[in-house]
């Protein structure tokens, strides 16, 4: 099975490109949705995060807002939350090729928005970045509800730069000339990568549900 890591900066399209990917027949791992039930009730990243920023947790839910406040502009805090939500993300992921590989999946999609960030890179057989011209990307996230520049730079900052995203990629797909254009750019990466060999799954040493069930849609 080939696995495809999935990425793109802020307002890039990646959300459309996923759906794409599945509406072509590829199981899509949505990194930000296992984050959300992870934090949500019940969640297993509840007690950690609770422990490491007390005052977040609100009725046995991480509140978001609470949590983004607590980690905003403090890279210490920050790198504490990564710490714990990292190794459980990575978990989810994991469990979810193990499910693709026994559909006979030939194709499977990690969508991970910082995967060059976290060095998920190594752990997929071909990156795909989604890119689209700054004016066009700028005017997508600040229609977003709540959104100001402020968040927006500081998002950015966060991110590694679009350029660098694009030269590291093994494909990039152009997300702001309209979705026939990318769609179809999809479509090339897609017959391009069936025909290959996948060498990452699976990982060496893995056990199904080695740090617990993430469950998915």
């Amino acid at each position: 099975m080939v696995v495809l890591g999935l990425t793109g900066s802020i307002g890039m399209g990646k959300s459309t490109a996923a759906g794409m990917l599945k509406a072509m027949g590829a199981p899509v791992c949505d990194s930000d949705a296992v984050v959300h039930r992870l934090l949500g009730p019940g969640g297993r990243a509840v007690p950690a995060i609770d422990a490491a920023f007390p005052g977040v947790v609100i009725d046995g839910a991480v509140s978001r807002p609470a949590l983004g406040a607590a980690v905003f502009r403090d890279p210490s805090a920050l790198k504490r939350l990564e710490a714990i939500l990292h190794p459980m993300v990575q978990a989810g992921q994991r469990d979810f090729l193990a499910g693709a590989a026994r559909r006979g999946a030939k194709i499977a999609v990690l969508d991970i928005p910082l995967l060059f960030e976290t060095h998920g890179e190594r752990r997929v057989d071909a990156t795909v970045v989604v890119s689209a011209p700054f004016p066009v990307q700028r005017a997508r996230v600040m229609a977003r509800p709540g959104m100001t520049a402020e968040k927006f730079a500081g998002i950015l900052a966060r991110q590694m730069p679009d350029a660098e995203k694009r030269r590291r990629a093994d494909y990039v797909v152009p997300t702001g000339a309209g979705r026939l254009v990318t769609r179809r750019a999809l479509q090339g990466i897609v017959r391009d990568v069936v025909r290959r060999r996948g060498r990452h799954w699976p990982p060496r040493g893995y056990q199904p549900g080695q740090m617990g069930q993430v469950h998915h849609a």
